[in-house]
């Protein structure tokens, strides 16, 4: 994988031996009551998918985790009859053991066909995964690092790190003007987290936000359209 020296693997525990908690932000990595419902509500229905989907379309994503987020956008992608690749690059600072992803994607069986490639290339530590109508590239080390330096752009973001009060690297407002700054116009984003702060900072960087229901026992997350021009 695309790496830091400094990389660490990811710290567990686990609850109902099924939810991972990250260890080092005393964070689950996905809702209790249903992590995949989650990802499609705040992640996929958040950034208006799969209508927008179009040959070449681009998603980012901080924080890749379990990779779920991915296989969900890719089970859509599937689904969705779109021609074409769908591009896919998520920043992870701490990324999870082949064998706990595993552990942690066994609570979706629906899932296993579109894991076991996902599973392949985390156990082999490769950085690039590209398997038919998709591509895959997880950039290691953290994002306050990396995401300046990247030379793509997205047509919508997944917003996924740890909870702003327990893991604020992610959420500062310098990394979202990065966000900003490498998202198309008229790209979009969703999150989980409805903070005050973190909706503030995005519309610092040129985003139109709104504050929206969130999934299951969360109130309220937010999503945004990127108002501004790529330098």
């Amino acid at each position: 994988m695309a790496s830091s020296d400094q990389t660490q693997s990811a710290q567990l525990t686990w609850r109902e031996d099924r939810v991972p908690i990250a260890t080092r932000f005393d964070d689950p990595y996905y809702s209790v009551d249903n992590g995949l419902d989650e990802t499609r509500h705040v992640f996929l229905a958040g950034n208006r998918l799969p209508e927008r989907f179009r040959d070449g379309f681009r998603i980012a994503e901080l924080g890749f985790g379990t990779g779920l987020n991915f296989l969900a956008a890719r089970q859509m992608w599937r689904e969705s009859g779109t021609k074409g690749t769908l591009h896919f690059t998520s920043f992870e600072a701490f990324p999870m053991r082949a064998e706990d992803m595993s552990r942690a994607l066994e609570n979706w069986p629906e899932l296993a066909e579109l894991a076991a490639p996902l599973l392949r290339m985390a156990s082999e530590g490769q950085a690039v995964l590209e398997t038919g109508d998709v591509r895959l590239e997880i950039i290691l080390g953290d994002a306050r690092e990396t995401l300046p330096d990247w030379t793509g752009s997205a047509d919508a973001w997944f917003l996924d790190g740890f909870s702003p009060a327990k893991n604020p690297e992610l959420w500062g407002a310098d990394l979202l003007a990065a966000v900003g700054r490498h998202t198309e116009p008229e790209g979009t984003l969703a999150t989980y987290s409805a903070a005050g702060h973190v909706r503030l900072s995005l519309a610092n960087a040129g985003f139109d936000v709104m504050k929206v229901a969130g999934f299951g026992r969360k109130r309220h997350m937010t999503v945004g359209t990127y108002q501004g021009h790529r330098p």
